[in-house]
């Protein structure tokens, strides 16, 4: 990602004169009355009076303020020498500082929150940048000394010039300085700024192409390292992924960048990765698997022992009135016709055409097209990993609520599905099929607590929405309930209200 063009942040709307002395005065007569509130000579450049504001609202003091110091004198080295912008001095003296000593201007470069961390340039105008802190250590963020180059180019993220009395800060008037950010070519995020600052009277209105082509430069010798760092990855690290013999995956660097991969095809540019992170979420819905190399990572997607890809895993909860969906973790939005065509595909693992679920949906008049569109949109919610087409059915592995029922109703374990059963499969549904499942498993759980003489499967079912206006199940309690347990008074009570409801 190359710094943006000059022009972007640098222009000016304001007339311009050769006289640094004329152009000071006409700056101070702007900056002034638009603080005050009073007439201007001149409007003050949009990406200024923009400054100004942030500047403001940050409460910087235009009248009195120095920047604020973040790192001393013993801390910079250390702070210099880790920082990414390191590498990049030796071509930035060159092309700079021979230019800076000749015009009289220092050269600066900050780290991306405005900290000055190297300065150079002629000793004269060193010692009167001092006094004003523009030295190795300060922060010159806007919300720290106000609108100034390094602080405003970093925060429109552009290249930017700041004339004299354009700073907010009195001060910085008899100054002037261009400056341009300058990004990570991997990560597209801002590193730190490349600033020329000098004297009011050597001003020149060409100083913020010269910071935004000594930025760009900056940023292509970066690239050449990135490119450099991943050919050694690349060579040092393929025999992991050739290792995977077939099993996709793929390597990454550090900042999780795909390098290569197995087989060609579907991958992102880009995924993100934490340390100490085992598991990666893919975004097609796929859980892959992250093994740290001594340079990068390799992820791999592991086969099921079937010989497939590890399929996303999608839970149903579809018991009572309000449905939720999660696909591997992850919410799925919900309408209840959708909770509905869900329900029937996992109730159907073979898969239905779009006429068969038309037909349990809406019986005899339903609409096939209707359903495809329905299905259409369902299937770009969840992913062709998920879902599949011609018939369509659910290729995700599937875990509900109600099949737990029903799998522990075939297995005998009717305690278990007693306590699973807490409210009706989709309660507001009246699609015929989804209907008749409902009752059909409250009928068949009904009958086995009764049948099965388990006294906590029975109780299990009276505080369900299906048990709560059973009559003979809370006879069977009241009755049935040893005299000691707490909860027979409660059925007692529950049965007599019944009782006295049912005459």
């Amino acid at each position: 990602m190359n710094a943006k063009p000059a022009s972007t942040a640098g222009s000016t709307t304001l007339p311009w004169s050769s006289d640094p002395v004329e152009q000071f005065k006409l700056l101070q007569q702007v900056r002034d009355a638009t603080l005050s509130g009073n007439g201007s000579p001149a409007a003050p450049r949009p990406v200024i009076s923009e400054s100004w504001r942030r500047s403001l609202a940050a409460h910087v003091d235009p009248e009195d303020y120095r920047p604020p110091i973040v790192y001393d004198s013993d801390e910079i080295e250390d702070v210099r020498a880790d920082h990414p912008l390191h590498a990049v001095l030796p071509p930035l003296r060159e092309l700079l500082v021979s230019i800076a000593d000749e015009s009289q201007h220092i050269t600066i470069v900050t780290d991306a929150d405005g900290t000055i961390l190297w300065r150079e340039g002629p000793s004269t105008l060193c010692r009167l940048a001092d006094p004003v802190g523009l030295h190795e250590g300060t922060k010159w963020a806007e919300s720290a000394i106000g609108t100034n180059a390094m602080g405003t180019a970093l925060a429109v993220d552009a290249p930017v010039q700041i004339y004299s009395a354009e700073h907010l800060v009195r001060t910085y008037h008899t100054w002037t300085c261009a400056a341009a950010p300058i990004h990570d070519p991997d990560t597209g995020r801002v590193l730190g700024a490349i600033d020329i600052s000098g004297r009011l009277d050597t001003l020149h209105p060409a100083m913020v192409s010269l910071v935004n082509a000594t930025a760009q430069l900056a940023e292509n010798h970066l690239r050449r390292r990135m490119e450099e760092q991943d050919e050694r990855l690349l060579a040092r690290n393929m025999r992991h992924l050739e290792r995977l013999r077939g099993e996709p995956g793929a390597l990454l660097t550090t900042t999780g960048r795909v390098l290569a991969a197995e087989p060609l095809g579907r991958w992102p540019r880009r995924i993100e990765v934490a340390p100490g992170t085992e598991r990666v979420l893919l975004d097609d819905g796929r859980e892959a698997l992250l093994e740290p190399l001594a340079e990068g990572y390799l992820l791999r997607l592991p086969k099921l022992a079937t010989g497939g890809v590890r399929r996303p895993r999608l839970r149903l909860s579809f018991l009572g009135a309000s449905p939720a969906a999660e696909l591997d973790g992850r919410p799925v939005p919900l309408t209840l016709r959708r909770a509905e065509i869900l329900a029937l595909l996992a109730l159907h693992p073979a898969g239905l055409t779009a006429e068969q679920l038309a037909l349990h949906l809406y019986g005899e008049d339903g609409n096939p097209t209707t359903v495809r569109a329905e299905i259409h949109r369902l299937r770009a919610e969840l992913g062709e990993a998920a879902m599949r087409a011609k018939p369509y059915r659910l290729a995700a592995e599937v875990e509900a609520d109600f099949l737990a029922i029903r799998s522990a109703l075939a297995a005998g374990d009717v305690s278990t599905a007693a306590a699973a059963c807490t409210a009706p499969l989709l309660a507001r549904s009246d699609a015929p099929t989804i209907r008749a499942e409902r009752d059909q498993q409250i009928a068949a759980l009904r009958s086995a607590v009764l049948a099965h003489g388990d006294l906590d499967a029975l109780w299990s079912f009276a505080e369900s929405e299906q048990g709560h206006d059973d009559l003979e199940v809370f006879e069977r309690l009241a009755r049935e309930l040893p005299a000691g347990d707490p909860r027979r008074p409660v059925a007692a009570a529950r049965l007599s209200w019944l009782l006295g409801e049912d005459g």
